[in-house]
Formats: C-alpha cells, sequence, structure tokens
C-alpha cells in the first residue's frame, strides 16, 4: 500500500509493535506489514523493524524514515510480499539493484543481475554469416563429393550447366554445385573458428 504524506492509516504500527508498518521513503509513505519487512532476516528493513539501533528517525506520524528514491522501492517491497521481481516496462534494473543493495536483500540482488547477464549476452550476440562454395563436378563425382561433405558445410543446389563430355562410351553432365557453412562471429569480428586458433596461439605464446 502507497500513501501520500500526511495521509492518515492505521494506528497500530504507528510507533508501536503492531501488524502494520509506515515507512516515509523519500518523502513517500509505504505502508506494509511487520512480516512482509522481516522475510529476509538480514535486510536492513527487517532490522529497522525488530528494533535494532539503526539510526533511523521518525517523520510526525510515526513513519521511519528513510532517505532513498522511492521510485524504486515499491518493486523491493512487492518481492517481500510475494517473491517476484516485476518491473514497469520504463523502469531501470540498475536502479532497483542499487536500492536491494542498499536494503541487502540478497535473493532479489541475484534475480537482477541475472537477468542483467541475460540482456547483455543477448545484445552482444552476432548473427551466423553464410559462407557459399560453388564447385564444379562431373555427373558420376556427385554422390560421392554429397556423401562426403564435412565440417558444417551443407548441400544447397545443384545447376545443370549443360555442357557435356565423353568418358568411355557414355557421354557425362556437368553441374555446378552450390554449399554453404555457417561461420559464427564473436562480439569483436573474429568467427568462432578463428577465434579458438587465436587462442590457441595465445596459449602457446605464453609457454615459450
Amino acid at each position: 500500500m502507497r500513501m501520500e504524506a500526511g495521509e492518515a492509516a492505521p494506528p497500530a504500527g504507528a510507533g508501536g509493535w503492531g501488524k502494520w508498518v509506515r515507512l516515509n521513503v523519500g518523502g513517500t509513505v509505504f505502508l506494509t506489514t511487520r512480516q512482509t519487512l522481516c522475510r529476509e532476516q538480514k535486510s536492513f528493513l527487517s532490522r529497522l523493524c525488530q528494533g535494532e539501533e539503526l539510526q533511523s528517525d521518525r517523520d510526525e506520524t510515526g513513519a521511519y524514515l528513510i532517505d532513498r528514491d522511492p521510485t524504486y522501492f515499491g518493486p523491493i517491497l512487492n518481492f517481500l510480499r510475494h517473491g517476484k521481481l516485476v518491473l514497469d516496462k520504463d523502469m531501470a534494473e540498475e536502479g532497483v539493484l542499487e536500492e536491494a543493495e542498499f536494503y541487502n536483500i540478497g535473493p532479489l540482488i541475484r534475480i537482477i543481475k541475472d537477468r542483467m547477464e541475460e540482456k547483455d549476452y543477448t545484445v552482444t550476440q552476432v548473427p551466423p554469416k553464410h559462407v557459399y562454395r560453388v564447385l564444379q563436378c562431373q555427373e558420376e563425382e556427385l554422390t560421392q563429393m554429397v556423401s562426403t561433405m564435412s565440417d558444417g558445410w551443407r548441400f544447397e543446389q545443384l545447376v545443370n550447366i549443360g555442357s557435356s563430355y565423353n568418358y568411355g562410351s557414355e557421354d557425362q553432365a556437368e553441374f555446378l554445385c552450390v554449399v554453404s557453412k555457417e561461420l559464427h562471429s564473436t562480439p569483436n569480428g573474429l568467427s568462432s573458428e578463428s577465434s579458438r586458433k587465436t587462442k590457441l596461439l595465445q596459449a602457446r605464446g605464453t609457454r615459450m
């Protein structure tokens, strides 16, 4: 529950040890239960509502004064309520992470960091490039050539170029065979294969 400063609230949490607790975060008053705040035992909020000496003043209504940004406190409070991180599309995860670290809410910190790392990985992924080769072959060589393709090469298209030659007593046609291969690039512009070779050379150099 979110309240404006000065708005009336259940009196039980004003200054005693009742069920409800008021928090004045950066001028915005939040109303929640003591059970919610104590969900993460090592957090700042749990220690606050358990009466530990954290040097936190109170406003005229008895709400705990916390000099932090109220914009990011809502998702933190909701996480303590139901254990899920729910953010508006325009809310920066970095801001929520900063507040989660201040309040020392370990599970929420891990969730946000995992989400940010996943986004960074998605952004840095580079779409694979396709390399094509055109091979000229004779009719009798087709089966062997297609069956022995390896190392990621894939058959794409076969074109009869119309020319023919005499092989023994039979006329043999000639074809153009189009094959392709995917090259997965890393963010530095090298293909994964080139990157592996570079790392291997660097490793050899350090042993010399």
